[in-house]
């Protein structure tokens, strides 16, 4: 009877702890879904730092060289100096 007793309460603590495990606060679906989201948060922080290094170049080379600053104002921004005159090339209309 006493074995059979102690039988029981192991089975009990061995449940409780599985359901603790899979089903607790801490369990183990969490953990899985959040190592997920930290390799997916990784990944993103890769890219960001890429964007942000390519992003301290361009400012390094905007601030040393004042030839950079007028070839990304004709380019990006379409910008002339005074005297020059802009000509726009037009694509012939398709024909049917």
């Amino acid at each position: 009877m006493l074995l059979r007793g102690l039988l029981f309460s192991l089975v009990a603590v061995v449940v409780g702890l599985q359901y603790a495990l899979w089903f607790g606060k801490s369990n183990v679906i969490d953990l899985v879904r959040l190592r997920q989201t930290v390799n997916t948060l990784e990944i993103e922080n890769v890219t960001l730092r890429a964007r942000n290094d390519q992003l301290h170049s361009d400012v390094n080379e905007i601030k040393n060289r004042m030839e950079a600053i007028e070839a990304r104002a004709r380019e990006q921004l379409g910008l002339i100096l005074p005297g020059e005159t802009y000509f726009q090339i037009v694509a012939p209309p398709a024909q049917e």
